[in-house]
């Protein structure tokens, strides 16, 4: 057997999309979500349940159906904001809508991270028959952080430091490990989770 390179294009994109939402105030207001609902914050759980040697955060779950309860009118705007990315991000590959033409939110996460706390092993967000359904990955950075916390995408090289309002989307596969990098310094929160096929296709 003998290793030969494929053709190179000139293109050579990491589907990674990213923009910042506005108002970037959403973010305010998530953030203040999360530290009013202390009774619904847990240590931040896997898929394979608590492990802090892996995943060291906390975090508010959500389901999808809450979004609409009373008092969570923030998590509705911010959902609407994320669905104009999402749009967004479908327009730059338009053979996405010849897989599916309606995708849905499945759970998600707010979390806060403190010093020394972080994501610490590279992971892609499907791994498993468990996580199949989802398509992409989706987080947005509710504020500046200065020292440590970044995003490592380990196959790409590349290393994004979380910025206030700034949403990422990215593909929910392999190609997309990444870890989140050691907080050095302050507090960082972000909301993510995943856009799923949907049964009604």
């Amino acid at each position: 057997m003998e290793r030969v390179n494929t053709p190179i294009s000139n293109l050579n994109p990491n589907f990674i999309s990213s923009w910042i939402i506005k108002p970037t105030s959403i973010c305010d207001d998530l953030i203040e979500y999360f530290e009013l609902n202390k009774a619904k914050q847990t240590k931040g759980l896997i898929s394979g349940g608590l492990n802090i040697d892996v995943k060291d955060s906390i975090d508010i779950v959500i389901k999808p159906k809450e979004i609409i309860l009373p008092k969570n009118e923030v998590l509705k705007e911010y959902f609407e904001k994320l669905f104009e990315c999402h749009a967004d991000y479908i327009s730059q590959w338009p053979f996405l809508k010849s897989i599916s033409q309606k995708y849905e939110i499945g759970f998600f996460n707010l979390q806060r991270y403190t010093p020394g706390q972080h994501f610490k092993t590279i992971h892609a967000e499907r791994s498993g028959i468990g996580t199949l359904h989802r398509v992409f990955a989706f987080m947005t950075y509710l504020n500046d952080v200065k020292e440590g916390g970044s995003t490592y995408f380990s196959h790409y090289d590349i290393e994004i430091q979380p910025l206030k309002g700034l949403t990422l989307i990215w593909p929910a596969e392999w190609t997309h490990a990444h870890r989140g990098n050691i907080l050095n310094a302050g507090k960082k929160y972000i909301i993510t989770g995943w856009i799923n096929f949907t049964n009604e296709n």
